[in-house]
């Protein structure tokens, strides 16, 4: 069985891959730039949806809903690592964060323990890929070169990840 077959017997779970950022912030818009190579690698699987956001907090709830599984990528600065770096995360790592300027800056996980109360329809499995930048806070339509060339790379990684989660089911 080829593996595209394999891919579209076993993805029986309508899954969100949801690029977040703004494109107008450097490296901030990373996570949309990934989303736009990943979904043209994956437009061929109808269960996969590619979607970009310059939202955060509650504003997510309405994207998500109605998925089974969420991958979520975004940046991060950790200043550890070289840019283009990969992190992998689950909505748990980050119960944790505490935001205290509004219900707009609510952490993911609180999001979702809230969208869950309110009976909203949310993904089962939540991972987050947060990939490491080095400016998100100067006006520039263009990520760093650094974080540029690193594209193509996190696509094709998060790509093959997608594959072989599926494969394995």
């Amino acid at each position: 069985m080829s593996t595209s077959n394999l891919f579209n017997e076993t993805l029986l779970m309508k899954t969100l891959i949801l690029g977040l950022g703004n494109p107008i912030l450097s490296d901030d818009g990373v996570g949309i730039l990934v989303a736009r190579e990943l979904s043209k690698k994956l437009a061929r699987f109808k269960n996969i949806d590619v979607k970009e956001a310059s939202v955060a907090g509650l504003a997510l709830l309405d994207i998500i809903a109605g998925y089974k599984k969420l991958l979520i990528i975004d940046a991060i600065i950790t200043k550890k690592r070289k840019p283009g770096t990969i992190y992998k995360f689950t909505p748990d790592d980050f119960k944790l964060s505490v935001r205290l300027n509004s219900l707009h800056d609510l952490n993911l996980a609180s999001v979702l323990k809230l969208g869950r109360e309110y009976a909203h329809e949310l993904p089962e499995e939540i991972l987050i890929y947060a990939i490491e930048v080095l400016d998100n806070r100067t006006f520039n339509d263009r990520c760093t070169p650094e974080v540029q060339k690193e594209i193509p790379c996190i696509a094709q990684y998060i790509f093959d990840e997608i594959l072989e989660q599926f494969a394995n089911r």
